[in-house]
């Protein structure tokens, strides 16, 4: 199957580059979202972060790994850093599997939003203690976050199809 441009570090900055729109993307589609649910929904998910984010809760452990403490300012600051890496990170992966794996881009698409979002909304920040595990949070958190997370493998996808080879 023939790549982008034949390289696979092509295909990952390639990657990358959705990945960093698509994490954009992403954040607007689950912030209006959120902003949209019902206030209870709301409540009973800040209720089990504790007021806080995954993100924000991993700044501060690597923090203390560090023998530091951060301030919530840096902590949110950090944790965005967190966030946006990550983004980028899992696309860069992406870009270099994308036209390796067959089948139609948007499905590979959908199919990576999904994965990401189980191996890491459902998954990891919880294995990682950065969160209560997944039955604490109201239906409406999972549904938002696979509805962003397909919005960010769809996007992710969509760049990879139109930036140049």
């Amino acid at each position: 199957m023939r790549t982008r441009d034949g390289s696979v570090l092509g295909d990952m900055i390639a990657g990358a580059i959705g990945g960093a729109i698509a994490t954009w993307a992403m954040g607007e589609v689950t912030t209006y979202l959120y902003d949209h649910e019902a206030k209870p929904a709301r409540e009973a998910e800040d209720r089990a972060r504790g007021g806080d984010t995954a993100y924000g809760a991993a700044a501060q452990k690597v923090a203390r790994l560090a023998g530091t403490t951060l301030t919530n300012a840096d902590r949110q600051r950090y944790g965005t850093v967190i966030h946006w890496g990550m983004g980028v990170g899992a696309a860069a992966l992406y870009g270099a599997l994308r036209d390796r794996v067959p089948g139609s881009p948007l499905a590979r698409g959908l199919l990576f939003g999904t994965a990401v979002w189980l191996l890491m909304d459902e998954g990891a920040v919880y294995a990682l203690g950065l969160t209560p595990g997944p039955t604490h949070f109201p239906w409406q958190t999972h549904a938002r976050g696979l509805a962003g997370h397909l919005v960010f493998g769809a996007v992710t996808d969509a760049a990879l199809a139109v930036l140049p080879a």
